[in-house]
């Protein structure tokens, strides 16, 4: 027969009857618990039993291994005691999950006419050139209508940028969904070319401007992945088919925007 106890975290099925080993293992942190409370081992099953408003008997029993607290009492042992009901009950203490997020600062609203802050950089965003993330648009990446993005240079400088090799351009297509969807903003580190396998880059391919993953062939080729490669099967190059087809790494991304 089973006993249907509710936790905060969900439902809980435990065996009314516990192991003698679990008994034994619960009574042993009992005792170290009330030692650690000052309730002496003389008299400690009338005191508890008070406390808990249960009868000596059952206290008794909890500290021979004889049984274990329903989780009521077991939580109200736990909070006199002043010891933490998980490592009572279990003898360990509750992994506690770790945030993997931390706050950068606040967001702050701006215009073309606010003045740049000391430790901000404005980066050419151009808005005319489509990065291609699908069949590719032919476009001249020099072309600069003057619109920017502000980038602290602290953050630039943490990726190893210079501002003077930044630029961001807007992604269409939906070969690299779900991590860019179409309409993404890149940032592209024009300066660092240096291939890194598995990392996103641009590339000029015969003039047409793609984003992808990259990955170094022997013999100087490249594999080309795409995140949708459902769609969009990797692809393979030797040095010469990347000569004649004058493919080249325009840079890598180091930065990108998703409005989810």
């Amino acid at each position: 027969m089973t006993e249907l106890i509710v936790h905060a975290r969900g439902f809980i099925i435990e065996p009314m009857v516990h192991s003698e080993n679990v008994r034994s293992n619960f009574s042993l942190r009992l005792a170290q618990a009330c030692n650690q409370a000052g309730i002496e081992e003389h008299g400690r099953g009338v005191i508890l039993a008070r406390k808990l408003d249960v009868t000596p008997k059952a206290v008794s029993k909890w500290l021979n291994a004889e049984s274990m607290p329903r989780q009521n009492k077991m939580a109200e042992l736990a909070d006199y005691l002043g010891v933490s009901l998980y490592w009572l009950q279990y003898g360990r203490e509750e992994q506690v999950p770790k945030g993997n997020a931390e706050i950068l600062g606040n967001m702050q609203t701006w215009d073309s006419q606010t003045p740049l802050g000391e430790d901000e950089v404005a980066v050419p965003f151009l808005s005319e050139i489509k990065l291609s993330a699908g069949n590719g648009f032919v476009n001249n990446l020099e072309q600069d209508n003057g619109f920017r993005l502000r980038f602290a240079r602290s953050t630039l400088r943490r990726y190893n940028v210079a501002p003077e090799n930044a630029v961001c351009v807007a992604v269409h297509g939906n070969s690299m969904e779900p991590v860019l969807p179409d309409g993404s903003t890149v940032g592209i580190d024009c300066g660092n070319k240096a291939l890194v396998e598995g990392k996103i880059f641009a590339i000029n391919h015969n003039e047409e401007l793609f984003i992808k993953k990259l990955y170094r062939l022997p013999g100087g080729g490249i594999r080309i992945y795409s995140f949708n490669e459902a769609e969009y099967p990797p692809r393979e190059y030797t040095d010469q088919q990347m000569q004649e087809q004058k493919i080249t790494i325009v840079g890598r991304v180091f930065w990108y925007s998703v409005m989810l």
